[in-house]
């Protein structure tokens, strides 16, 4: 099958397209015949070795961490699934590899295609909704009436989070651009910083909860936003002590993270607020969930461009310009 490999860890490295045996078909194993593939900052990130140390993948590795397409076989133990059945998901993370023509997903990781929703559409979600659903509902235990920062709110993780928790019925602020400003409003954000001319820790203070998914100016700024008792939830790092026991990590990797997170976690518990890192993991009963919201038109997908998958490298690269609105999706079939 045709596939976007990459051959070694390299920084802004380009993605080889190659041919790769189709993937191996376990028992609890779904085969998707994929249409559609949805590209992340992660894809980035793992392709420049930034996880190698938390995800030791065996190279030459197919990247690609949202799949949207169709049952093409099931494996013995399943029967939730049959051929035909049009499906998305976020693989496993030990199993990655959307940037296919084909992938073989545990069952319980997979979950039926919303019905109003292109396998373009569909291929948008799974990994940015499941982090927002782990952040919101998971980890913060977001409850009407709390109040809610969502950095980045017309990113990919964003678009998707603005509305789970308005949803949820929280006071949502977000931060972004000028010129995106129209679109987090779309989506329901109550307050919107314009991080090009006001200092967001500077207009914002009593907040319950804040989702972080920059750098670690923004991550310290945050602690000024949230009153006592406050949760502060970031999606990109520093791993916590927390995080390395759970991925299974040894104990030297759990020292080194322990110490990345020192200064963050020193300071958030001189303020009372909790500081923790999520890394989110596959899970198809969070997606069938989120399936109902997207059905009952609660959340819906925000594309920014779709490109056909013989462009897959440049799809990556636009990604990695920050720029996008939303998601950004390569259309296999």
């Amino acid at each position: 099958m045709k596939s976007f490999l990459i051959d070694r860890y390299a920084k802004g490295g380009a993605l080889r397209l190659g041919e790769s045996p189709v993937p191996e078909l376990k028992d609890n194993d779904v085969m998707v015949g994929i249409h559609a593939a949805g590209v992340n900052p992660l894809d980035s990130k793992i392709r420049d070795g930034e996880f190698k140390l938390i995800l030791p993948y065996r190279l030459p590795l197919i990247l690609g961490n949202d799949v949207a397409g169709v049952v093409v076989r099931v494996g013995a133990n399943v029967r939730q699934f049959k051929p035909g059945d049009k499906v998305y998901a976020r693989p496993g993370q030990a199993r990655i590899g959307t940037f296919a023509e084909y992938i073989a997903v545990h069952a319980a990781d997979v979950a039926m295609k919303p019905k109003n929703l292109t396998m373009e559409e569909a291929a948008s979600i799974p990994l940015v909704a499941l982090t927002a659903w782990q952040a919101l509902v998971e980890r913060a235990k977001l409850k009407k009436g709390q109040k809610v920062l969502i950095h980045a709110g017309s990113g990919g993780v964003g678009v998707i989070a603005i509305q789970l928790a308005k949803h949820l019925g929280a006071h949502v602020a977000t931060t972004t651009s000028t010129a995106n400003i129209a679109l987090v409003k779309s989506l329901g954000a109550d307050v919107v910083v314009d991080y090009k001319k006001d200092d967001f820790e500077k207009v914002l203070q009593g907040y319950d909860v804040v989702l972080n998914s920059l750098g670690k100016d923004t991550l310290e700024k945050s602690l000024g936003v949230l009153k006592p008792g406050g949760k502060l939830i970031s999606i990109s790092g520093p791993p916590d002590p927390d995080f390395a026991r759970q991925n299974g990590s040894g104990w030297l990797l759990q020292q080194v993270m322990r110490l990345l997170s020192s200064g963050i976690r020193r300071k958030s518990k001189s303020r009372g607020i909790d500081y923790s890192f999520l890394f989110m993991t596959a899970n198809g009963g969070q997606l069938s969930k989120i399936t109902s919201l997207i059905e009952a038109g609660e959340i819906r997908p925000v594309m920014d461009r779709v490109f056909p998958f013989e462009r897959t490298d440049e799809a990556l690269a636009y990604v990695e310009t920050g720029r996008a609105k939303g998601k950004v999706v390569v259309a296999v079939k």
